[in-house]
């Protein structure tokens, strides 16, 4: 019976053209510039894997976006002893990469979508999240446990 119900199933399967799964990288990093550098280097090398090369216009807008968010989670969401978390998810549908970078300030938010001030000539920073809120179809922060918060873009890989 269980070989009738296998060969049921897989041939049901045949017939319907299946989903393409979502591909996922997970990795954790050093709070540290190293840490950050190193969130952009395996970025562009999984992309390259998954099939949008080392030069590529989609590659460079990724690595640009994990770039920033690292940045970030080591400048502003650095707790000493803690690593930050960087997930990459391909949806085939699309494409399109969802990325996210988890620290452990939950008592440090960025301003939400839509309401960053510009950043002054002057500055030497500031200008991360505007180019997240440019390069990005969609960004914004979570708090997924009391002790982390996850600030996520998406982007467009066509």
């Amino acid at each position: 019976m269980n070989a009738d119900i296998a060969h049921s199933t897989a041939s049901h399967a045949e017939a319907a053209e299946p989903a393409a799964a979502a591909r996922h990288f997970t990795v954790r990093l050093s709070a540290t510039p190293r840490g950050a550098r190193l969130a952009r280097s395996l970025t562009a090398g999984q992309l390259d894997a998954w099939g949008w090369p080392y030069g590529a216009e989609a590659n460079e807008t990724a690595v640009l976006l994990v770039a920033e968010l690292a940045a970030n989670a080591v400048r502003h969401g650095r707790v000493r002893g803690r690593d930050f978390r960087l997930k990459l998810s391909l949806f085939p549908d699309g494409p399109a990469l969802r990325i996210e970078v988890t620290d452990s300030r939950i008592d440090r938010h960025p301003p939400t979508p839509g309401t960053l001030p510009p950043a002054s000539f002057e500055a030497e920073s500031g200008r991360g999240l505007l180019l997240v809120e440019a390069l990005a179809g969609h960004w914004g922060t979570t708090c997924g446990n009391p002790y982390t918060k996850t600030v996520w873009c998406e982007v467009a890989m066509g």
